[in-house]
This record gives C-alpha cells, structure tokens and sequence, in this order.
C-alpha cells in the first residue's frame, strides 16, 4: 500500500513540472514581474514572425515560461 502511494505521489510531481514546463502566451498589458531573464529561444526565421519563449525568474524565485511573437532573427 506504501508504495502505492509513492507512485501516485511521483506521477502527480510529474504532471505539475510538465505543466510548469509550458510557456504561457504573453497578452498586451500583462504585467510580468520578472527578476532574471534565464534563457531566451528565438527559432530562426528569416524576417518573418515567429513565436519566441522567455524562460525568467520571478522576484520570489520561481521560474516562469512566457511565449511571444517577434521578429525573426536574421
């Protein structure tokens, strides 16, 4: 019975750092607290527009993924 709820319990830290793992789509007028930028992914794109995500840390430490529409780089 133990370790049955050990598995349930490892399967349900899995889900959370899955969900956390995801960016969440910037919105105009978002207020982002961000404290650290961690890393930046931009795809290659030419000069269209493609969806870049910011990984940063927030001012309590915790770390967020939003996603946005830029520029490409070239």
């Amino acid at each position: 019975m133990r370790n049955l709820f050990w598995i349930a319990g490892l399967s349900l830290v899995a889900q959370l750092a899955n969900a956390e793992s995801q960016a969440v789509p910037y919105q105009y007028g978002d207020h982002l607290d961000i404290a650290k930028v961690v890393s930046l992914d931009v795809p290659a794109g030419g000069c269209e527009v493609v969806e870049a995500t910011m990984t940063y840390l927030d001012s309590k430490g915790e770390t967020h993924s939003v996603s946005y529409l830029r520029q490409g780089t070239d």
